[in-house]
């Protein structure tokens, strides 16, 4: 394959459109796109914490990638998602490993009981209900996950949709986390975060991107925004790499065991 600063603007911009974005693997991105990574190691730390379970839960699990790499998993491991191509891919990926994965709007109620799990994960929730993950934790159960912080990649998603108003720059905001895992009781343990360099060295590195994180430029199509897209090509053509600040956040909270050690009824 020519190097991508050897291709036109239409080959680059036809290659990112025709090719998948199913599944969170971006491999695609090897060599068009970098990715700062947090210090804290988030797979391997859930991983290090599933060893350690009876019974966990990967809330938005994706396509499985995350919860597929963990060594030893809990001998009950269930994983719910609520987009259909992501359902089939972590089905097929997770089943083999004795997962079961369950069709789930990402909206309350989750489909279990109070008290079922002893560790919950999210990598990158889309949105976090507290409620309901303090509802399905047993006393000294935890939730331990890395979420998307305040106004990530915003260089991009301003090139395209212009200024941000102040709500939504400040949305995710890690300290509010807090609040709201306090806020049903649970303990927060853990709480840290990171500002990440990324850089697109393409233009289809940018189409892919923002075809897959839809989230992003709401509505993206290279036909409404091609204008801005042309642009920007000429400039990673004459300026280089068009870098952005990723920011990320941990979040690990701890469910209370309250009245613990008391003396049961009838003893």
């Amino acid at each position: 394959m020519p190097h991508a600063h050897s291709r036109t603007f239409e080959e680059l911009i036809a290659e990112a459109e025709a090719v998948s974005v199913d599944g969170w693997d971006f491999s695609w991105l090897d060599g068009r796109a970098t990715e700062e990574r947090p210090s804290w190691g988030y797979a391997r730390s859930m991983a290090d914490r599933m060893s350690r379970a009876t019974a966990a839960l990967d809330i938005q699990t994706g396509g499985g990638e995350v919860l597929a790499s963990v060594p030893k998993l809990p001998p009950l491991t269930v994983a719910t998602e609520s987009w259909p191509p992501h359902v089939a891919r972590a089905t097929a990926l997770l089943h083999p490993l004795g997962v079961a994965v369950v069709a789930d709007p990402d909206e309350p109620p989750l489909p279990f009981a109070d008290d079922a799990f002893d560790l919950v994960v999210s990598r990158h929730p889309v949105r976090t209900w507290w409620e309901e993950i303090a509802r399905v934790l047993r006393p000294g159960g935890r939730y331990f996950s890395q979420e998307v912080g305040p106004a990530s990649v915003f260089e991009l998603v301003e090139y395209f949709l212009g200024p941000q108003p102040p709500g939504t720059r400040s949305a995710r905001d890690p300290e509010r986390a807090g609040e709201a895992a306090a806020a049903v009781g649970l303990e927060v343990v853990d709480l840290r975060t990171a500002s990440l360099r990324t850089e697109f060295r393409d233009i289809g590195a940018v189409v892919y991107f923002l075809r897959k994180v839809i989230w992003m430029v709401p509505g993206f199509t290279v036909e409404r925004y091609r204008d801005r897209l042309a642009a920007l090509h000429r400039r990673i053509e004459t300026e280089g790499p068009f870098g952005a600040t990723t920011t990320r956040f941990l979040i690990e909270a701890v469910k209370p065991v309250h009245g613990h050690g008391g003396a049961d009824v009838g003893h």
